[in-house]
């Protein structure tokens, strides 16, 4: 064994990280809201409801005693949904180590101050810098990293060292890491592409084609583009595995629960019954209704995203709302990128 890491949350991606990590060596212990998820994991060596028919590795071992999976810990990967994230961590605070570092994997927003999950970490968790954190993010489904299938991932903080340290943790022959310095460019590419994902399923849900999803894919990226830069990310972070690369993955596969729920949204249900049907967390209905906020505290169009809200939260029709994106005014694609680089039209 090379030690002992500690993962908070045992949900697919939770689950699926500690999988990793255990196939790495480290004696992983995952901590589980639920006992009967804990004694299934370490027992069983199943989690049949987030990950059905995968066999779990001996190295993990699972509770629901928190204090029992942190204390003592050096590395603590927090992987649990935006909307239980800061309870979670106020309930670790006790129990976490001054010299500790701590990732997360969620991808999405506090509701409170629609703060990044690393501004949560650091807001709560006082006894760390900003220089312990880091996040975890990319074009991952837990369902192929459960399957050691080949995936990349990239990890950014605020110090090298704590990037190359968590990706240390995490590499192996089917699990590549990347590091980035730029944590706010991953993190707001990791939430905001599962408001694509909603509209890219909603698209497929009302039978149309693969030339809306591309437009969808491409448009929505420049609004996610446009916020990121106005909220202090690095527009090449976009372009990379946290941004285009997790967008494609989320758009286009039918392991995405956001994808998922909005093909059940274009078929014609109706949002409370998706959510009761799916069983799970989708980060994008959430995510949307902050996005839409930020937009106008920072001033940036988002029209798609503005599209999406209205179908959640004002009771639009889907057609109406993709008709209303068809029916906007002419505009020039490149012209962000023409204001950056000084481009303009010849004579």
């Amino acid at each position: 064994m090379n030690g002992s890491v500690a993962v908070v949350g045992a949900g697919s991606w939770g689950t699926a990280l500690a999988m990793v990590l255990a196939d790495n060596g480290y004696d992983v212990r995952l901590w589980a809201r639920r006992q009967e998820v804990a004694d299934e994991i370490t027992y069983r060596r199943t989690n049949e409801k987030y990950l059905p028919h995968v066999r779990l590795p001996e190295g993990i071992r699972a509770t629901s005693d928190l204090q029992s999976v942190i204390e003592g810990q050096e590395h603590i990967f927090v992987v649990v949904p935006s909307g239980s994230f800061r309870e979670t961590v106020r309930m670790m605070v006790p129990y976490v180590r001054e010299d500790a570092f701590v990732a997360h994997a969620t991808k999405g927003f506090d509701i409170q101050g629609y703060q990044r999950m690393s501004e949560v970490l650091q807001a709560e968790l006082t006894q760390l810098t900003k220089r312990q954190i880091a996040v975890v993010s990319g074009p991952s489904h837990a369902e192929e990293v459960s399957r050691r299938l080949p995936t990349t991932v990239v990890v950014a903080s605020a110090a090298r060292a704590t990037a190359e340290r968590i990706q240390n943790l995490l590499m192996n022959n089917s699990f590549r890491v990347y590091t980035n310095p730029d944590v706010i460019g991953t993190e707001l590419g990791g939430a905001l592409k599962n408001i694509i994902a909603l509209g890219c399923g909603l698209s497929d849900g009302l039978g149309f084609g693969d030339n809306a999803k591309a437009a969808l894919m491409t448009r929505g990226l420049a609004e996610i583009s446009r916020l990121g830069v106005k909220m202090g990310a690095a527009q090449l972070t976009f372009t990379g595995l946290a941004g285009v690369g997790d967008l494609v993955v989320t758009c286009t596969s039918q392991h995405s629960r956001n994808w998922r729920a909005g093909f059940l949204l274009g078929k014609g249900e109706k949002l409370d019954a998706v959510l009761r049907k799916m069983n799970m967390v989708v980060e994008g209905v959430r995510t949307t209704e902050i996005a839409y906020r930020l937009s106008a505290q920072y001033d940036v169009e988002m029209p798609i995203t503005r599209a999406i809200y209205q179908v959640l939260f004002e009771g639009k029709e889907p057609m109406e709302a993709v008709e209303d994106l068809m029916e906007r005014g002419r505009t020039h694609e490149m012209e962000e990128v023409a204001r950056a680089v000084s481009l303009s039209w010849e004579s």
